[in-house]
Protein backbone atom coordinates (compact mmCIF):
# COMPACT_ATOMS: atom_id res chain seq x y z
CA UNK A 1 0.00 0.00 0.00
CA UNK A 2 1.24 3.45 -0.93
CA UNK A 3 1.52 6.09 1.79
CA UNK A 4 0.43 9.70 1.19
CA UNK A 5 1.43 12.75 3.26
CA UNK A 6 0.95 16.49 3.15
CA UNK A 7 4.05 18.61 2.65
CA UNK A 8 4.53 21.66 4.87
CA UNK A 9 3.02 24.10 2.39
CA UNK A 10 0.03 21.87 1.67
CA UNK A 11 -0.55 21.35 5.39
CA UNK A 12 -0.60 25.12 5.98
CA UNK A 13 -3.06 25.60 3.11
CA UNK A 14 -5.23 22.71 4.34
CA UNK A 15 -5.95 24.35 7.70
CA UNK A 16 -7.30 27.41 5.88
CA UNK A 17 -9.91 25.36 3.99
CA UNK A 18 -13.50 24.99 5.10
CA UNK A 19 -14.57 21.73 6.74
CA UNK A 20 -16.16 20.40 3.53
CA UNK A 21 -13.12 21.42 1.44
CA UNK A 22 -10.77 19.66 3.92
CA UNK A 23 -12.94 16.54 3.78
CA UNK A 24 -12.76 16.49 -0.04
CA UNK A 25 -8.97 16.92 0.02
CA UNK A 26 -8.64 14.18 2.65
CA UNK A 27 -10.69 11.86 0.40
CA UNK A 28 -8.12 12.46 -2.35
CA UNK A 29 -5.23 11.78 0.06
CA UNK A 30 -6.82 8.50 1.16
CA UNK A 31 -7.52 7.44 -2.45
CA UNK A 32 -3.86 8.04 -3.35
CA UNK A 33 -2.93 5.24 -0.96
CA UNK A 34 -4.97 2.85 -3.13
CA UNK A 35 -4.12 4.29 -6.55
CA UNK A 36 -1.16 6.71 -6.61
CA UNK A 37 -1.44 7.55 -10.31
CA UNK A 38 -4.56 9.68 -10.50
CA UNK A 39 -5.39 12.96 -12.12
CA UNK A 40 -3.58 14.79 -14.86
CA UNK A 41 0.17 14.19 -15.26
CA UNK A 42 2.33 17.31 -14.96
CA UNK A 43 5.93 17.87 -16.09
CA UNK A 44 8.29 16.49 -13.47
CA UNK A 45 11.73 17.76 -12.55
CA UNK A 46 13.37 14.57 -11.41
CA UNK A 47 13.87 10.98 -12.44
CA UNK A 48 12.10 8.36 -10.36
CA UNK A 49 9.06 10.47 -9.58
CA UNK A 50 5.86 11.55 -11.28
CA UNK A 51 3.80 14.67 -10.59
CA UNK A 52 0.02 14.81 -10.91
CA UNK A 53 -2.86 17.24 -10.40
CA UNK A 54 -6.27 16.13 -9.15
CA UNK A 55 -8.95 18.74 -9.80
CA UNK A 56 -11.84 18.96 -7.33
CA UNK A 57 -14.88 20.85 -8.60
CA UNK A 58 -16.88 23.15 -6.31
CA UNK A 59 -19.73 20.63 -6.39
CA UNK A 60 -17.44 18.09 -4.71
CA UNK A 61 -15.93 20.45 -2.14
CA UNK A 62 -19.17 22.33 -1.41
CA UNK A 63 -16.99 25.41 -1.66
CA UNK A 64 -14.20 26.41 -4.02
CA UNK A 65 -12.55 24.42 -6.74
CA UNK A 66 -9.29 22.92 -5.45
CA UNK A 67 -6.30 21.46 -7.26
CA UNK A 68 -4.35 18.84 -5.33
CA UNK A 69 -0.80 18.71 -6.70
CA UNK A 70 1.30 15.75 -5.60
CA UNK A 71 4.48 13.89 -6.43
CA UNK A 72 4.61 10.08 -6.50
CA UNK A 73 7.92 8.26 -5.95
CA UNK A 74 7.99 4.75 -7.37
CA UNK A 75 11.10 3.87 -5.37
CA UNK A 76 9.54 4.88 -2.04
CA UNK A 77 6.00 3.90 -3.06
CA UNK A 78 4.84 7.16 -1.48
CA UNK A 79 2.98 10.34 -2.42
CA UNK A 80 3.76 13.82 -1.14
CA UNK A 81 1.00 16.37 -1.58
CA UNK A 82 3.00 19.49 -2.35
CA UNK A 83 0.35 22.12 -3.13
CA UNK A 84 -3.32 22.76 -2.54
CA UNK A 85 -4.53 25.50 -4.87
CA UNK A 86 -7.99 26.83 -4.03
CA UNK A 87 -9.94 28.89 -6.54
CA UNK A 88 -12.09 31.94 -5.88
Amino acid sequence: MTHAWYGDGAEKARVELTRSERAAVEDVRASLELDPRQGRPLPDAGPGSETYAVELLPEVTQGRGISVIYRYSRELDACLIIWLLAGP
